[in-house]
């Protein structure tokens, strides 16, 4: 029995980022860019309402986008590192039970694939064939759904929440800066109502739900946000004048 990490002979070759990697910096992008809009948006939006003047808007809005973006890095890295973890802990508890209990591994094979639908003489024959050619692999793949050598990476998750969350918010930073005094609000709204939009999109197209649905869920949550901030700065300022 082999009980192997890697490609034989002890060399590793490189491999392509599985479907399950790519998926997981995907979602963590869709996630940082919806938060890094909606957050922004409800602070300028609530500042616009306060004030008029661009450079306190500006302030309020960058120093939003830099803390949420280092908050969502970090928060990406500790989740994704704590799931890393759980993976190595279940990795290295089987391959201690391969070395003290190779019967029973076995046998254990052999009734997952019966399970599955072969027949025992065949179960039996695919898991002694598996197990000889590399135990390891073939043990964590079936019972743990494992790849060893493509865990999860939580700097891929960070990276992306920080980035997508910075590009998230720069869209209601800019939609609110830009336009002169009187439109502001108005054009901001609508520009993160579009950008939720296609957020809710690509979420629900990665995850196979109703687009619809997703859709309704993100833009109205949206505006909901700009609507109480709004209602928030316009009750702080008119107290403050």
């Amino acid at each position: 029995m082999q009980l192997t990490d890697g490609a034989p002979g002890g060399e590793s070759e490189p491999h392509a980022p599985s479907l399950n990697n790519r998926l997981n910096w995907l979602r963590a992008g869709v996630l940082g860019a919806n938060d890094g809009i909606v957050s922004t948006a409800g602070l300028v939006v609530g500042v616009a309402a306060a004030t008029t003047e661009r450079s306190a808007i500006f302030t309020a809005g960058f120093a939003g986008l830099v803390a949420g973006a280092v908050s969502m890095a970090l928060g990406e890295y500790v989740s994704v590192s704590a799931q890393r973890d759980t993976e190595r802990a279940l990795l290295q508890k089987e391959k201690k039970e391969l070395l003290e209990t190779p019967e029973a591994e076995l046998q254990e094979l052999t009734e997952i694939y019966e399970n599955k639908g072969l027949s025992q003489e065949t179960a039996r024959r695919v898991a002694e064939e598996l197990t000889e050619h590399d135990a390891f692999a073939a043990h964590v793949e079936v019972e743990l759904g494992i790849d060893p050598d493509d865990l999860t990476n939580p700097w891929h998750a960070a990276i992306s929440s920080a980035i997508s969350f910075t590009i998230g918010a720069a869209i209601p930073l800019v939609a609110i800066l830009l336009p002169p005094t009187g439109i502001r609000v108005p054009i901001a709204f609508f520009a993160v109502l579009i950008a939720l939009a296609l957020t809710g999109t690509i979420s629900a197209t990665l995850g196979g739900a109703r687009k619809t649905r997703a859709v309704l869920r993100v833009v109205i949550g949206g505006a909901l946000a700009m609507a109480v901030t709004y209602g928030v700065g316009q009750l702080v300022g008119t107290g403050l004048g």
